[in-house]
Order: structure tokens, then C-alpha cells, then sequence
């Protein structure tokens, strides 16, 4: 049967992405300076004013206004009503509540007297998704892996000069066409550039489909590809002054591109006590590492927790049909070679560093680099298939 799906990206000067930009990237000097922190900061933007809010404790000394003009104007807003030297910023960040603090503290289980794996308590209750295919080399989704692609794209051809003309704020979209399980082609192509106003949207038009367009490999494209470059018209007025950005908006983006459930947590702005954000890394990894080892071709993993606990109150595995083993054996096989504890996962994946902010824009899952990204148990894992 041949479908349809689609996945969508946004630029780093979206307003939303703006907001979890500056929120990571507080949460990355924080952690330069002290290692034990807690946070979550959440930003709002809007026309001409920036909030920055949430609870945070620490020994760090931290200048948030100030790691929010330099980032305002690292993404390239020295124009308009939130230009980062005129720009409105109001700082409300208080310490984290007792209440939270002492179920993160010690957890049920270490009360009881388990070890130190048991350290730490989830920092809230809900369940966290993660993901893996075959679909791309980096066993991503085919769809929002494009949509990455184009959006950086945009801002590499701003950054260095191709089309100089653009502005921060983008947004891209494919409509991948499959023939049961496997992306064929393209379908449908939709590019949204922020632009000064000297442009003209023929040479718009024209320029964004010669730099950035290019980069999706031509044996996915064919005669019927349709392309949909602004297709409102003008868009010279955007970032905050166009529209609101808020933390934590952009959780499918940030993802997998609807491709999988999600938990309905956040990332950005988070230590990771928050089990939304260090749980969903954790499942990625699991995910990651069963299809590298060929347990199966597609895998989505459910683990969920109750605040102050550190043991997953359940963990579920859905191969789609691919998976070698059972489910249920998979899931079996999960439970016992990945610890879901948060101390362990924070260990495991060396959490409590300044690395957050490169994941703000272009999705959190695919990058190379990133310690949620290795595929070092994979080798290990193959046992289970003889």
C-alpha cells in the first residue's frame, strides 16, 4: 500500500526555538559551574520583550539577561523590535520547590535502603517515548530527517553569505510517499523564509530552490515533486515580533516528526532529574542500539515513571511487526540490559554537562556526537539473536 507522511522543521530564529535556545543555553553555564544543579527555565517572547522564568537551584552564578542578548544575537536578531540590544527582558527565576526536591533527593527506593543507583527519584511522573528505524543512516525517520536538513540548510545559506537577503526565522516540511515500509520519493516540499524586504519572490523563489532544496538526494525526487516556496507571499516580519516563541513548544520538531507517540514532556531549559528530558535520551539509546544490533528493523519504546521513584513503573517495546524476538521478550531483554534508574541513566550518558544547547534546534535525536546517539551496546546485544 503507498501513503503519505509528513514531518515539519523550524529554524533556530523561530520564535519557540529562540525561547529553547536561551533556555539551554542557561542550563549549559549553569552546569559549567556546578555539576549538582537543578533547573528548569522556560522563556516567552513576544514582539518586544523576552520573560525568562523557572525554578532553579545552585551554587552558579549566573547573568541570565546577559546569556540572553548574546544568544538573541547569535541567531541573528540585531533588527527589529526584539533586536538583542533594544529588547525588553524580565528575569523570574526562584529555587525549586521542597516539595519536588525531596523526592529527587532520595527516592522511595532509597529510603528503603536500596543502593546508589537509587539515589535519585524521578523528578515527575509520565511516560517517555524513543525511536529507531532504518529509514537514514543515523536510523532516523526519513520525513523529519529532510525537514532537519532543509532548516539548517536555511541557516547555513543566511550564516555565510549565499543568500544574504534572509532572516532568522524558517520553516520547512516533506511528504515522503512509501510503498508499504519503505520511503520511495518525495512528495511535496514546502520551504518558509523570512526575507528583507529588497527581495523579489521570483529570485526568492528561485534561490531557495538552487542552495537550499539541493539537498534533498535527487533519486527521491521526480517530475510530480511539488514545491511550495512562501506560499502566503511576503514574510518579512518574523521572530518574536511576528509571533509568540514559548520553551518547550516544538516537541514533535524536536523529535521523531509524529512518527512515534510522545510522552507530551519537554526537553529544553530541564536538568536531567526531569525524567522528560533525561528518560526520552535514555529511550533513544535503547531504541538506537536494538535495531543497530538487528533485533529489529523498527523499535518504540515506552517507559514511564512515578515522581520520587527511581525504578520505571513499566516499560513496552513495538517492533511493528519487525521485531526477531516477541515484544515482550525484547522488553524483557531491555529491563535487563539498560538501567532506567536516573542516577544510572545520568551516568551512563554523562547528563550532568554543558551539552544541551546544540540540541535546541534541528531535532535532539540524530546528531552525531550527541552520548544518546552511540551505539556501543549493539554488539552486545546480538547474543539474543542466536
Amino acid at each position: 500500500m503507498r501513503k503519505l507522511f509528513t514531518s515539519e522543521s523550524v529554524t533556530e530564529g523561530h520564535p519557540d526555538k529562540l525561547c529553547d535556545r536561551i533556555s539551554d543555553t542557561c542550563v549549559d553555564e549553569i552546569y559549567r559551574q556546578d555539576k549538582n544543579a537543578r533547573c528548569a527555565i522556560e522563556c516567552c517572547a513576544a514582539y518586544d520583550r523576552l520573560l525568562i522564568m523557572g525554578e532553579v537551584t545552585t551554587s552558579a552564578k549566573v547573568d541570565y539577561e546577559e546569556i540572553a542578548r548574546r544568544t538573541i544575537k547569535e541567531i541573528g536578531y540585531d533588527f527589529g523590535t526584539f533586536a538583542y540590544d533594544k529588547c525588553n527582558i524580565t528575569v523570574a527565576v526562584h529555587s525549586q520547590s521542597p516539595d519536588i526536591a525531596m523526592g529527587v533527593d532520595s527516592s522511595v527506593e532509597n529510603k528503603a535502603g536500596g543502593g546508589i543507583e537509587d539515589l535519585i527519584g524521578a523528578g515527575d511522573q509520565g511516560m517517555m517515548f524513543g525511536y529507531a528505524c532504518r529509514e537514514t543512516e543515523e536510523l532516523m525517520p526519513l520525513p523529519v530527517s529532510l525537514a532537519h536538513k532543509l532548516a539548517l540548510r536555511l541557516e547555513e545559506v543566511r550564516k555565510n553569505g549565499t543568500l544574504p537577503y534572509l532572516r532568522p526565522d524558517g520553516k520547512t516540511q516533506i511528504t515522503v510517499e512509501y510503498d508499504g515500509n519503505l520511503p520511495v520519493r518525495v512528495d511535496t516540499v514546502v520551504i518558509s523564509a523570512q526575507h528583507d524586504e529588497k527581495v523579489s519572490q521570483s529570485v526568492l523563489k528561485e534561490d531557495i530552490l538552487k542552495h537550499v532544496a539541493s539537498v534533498i538526494p535527487e533519486k527521491l525526487l521526480d517530475k510530480n515533486t511539488k514545491y511550495f516556496i512562501n506560499p502566503t507571499g511576503r514574510f518579512e516580519i518574523g521572530g518574536p515580533e511576528g509571533d509568540s516563541g514559548l520553551t518547550g513548544r516544538k516537541i514533535i520538531v524536536d523529535t521523531y516528526g509524529g512518527r512515534c507517540a510522545h510522552g507530551g514532556g519537554a526537553f529544553s531549559g530541564k536538568d536531567p532529574t526531569k525524567v522528560d528530558r533525561s528518560a526520552a535520551y535514555m529511550a533513544r539509546y535503547v531504541c538506537k542500539n536494538l535495531v543497530a544490533a538487528g533485533l529489529a528493523d523498527e523499535v518504540e519504546l515506552q517507559v514511564a515513571y512515578a515522581i520520587g521513584v527511581s525504578n520505571p513503573v513499566s516499560v513496552f517495546i513495538n517492533t511493528y511487526g519487525t521485531g526477531k524476538l516477541a515484544d515482550g521478550e525484547i522488553a524483557d531483554i531491555v529491563v535487563k540490559e539498560f538501567d532506567l534508574r536516573p542516577y544510572s541513566i545520568i551516568a551512563k550518558l554523562g547528563l550532568r554537562a554543558p551539552i544541551y544547547s546544540q540540541t535546541a534546534a534541528y531535532g535532539h535525536f540524530g546528531k552525531a556526537g550527541l552520548p544518546w546517539e552511540r551505539v556501543d551496546k549493539a554488539n552486545d546485544l546480538k547474543k539474543y539473536l542466536k
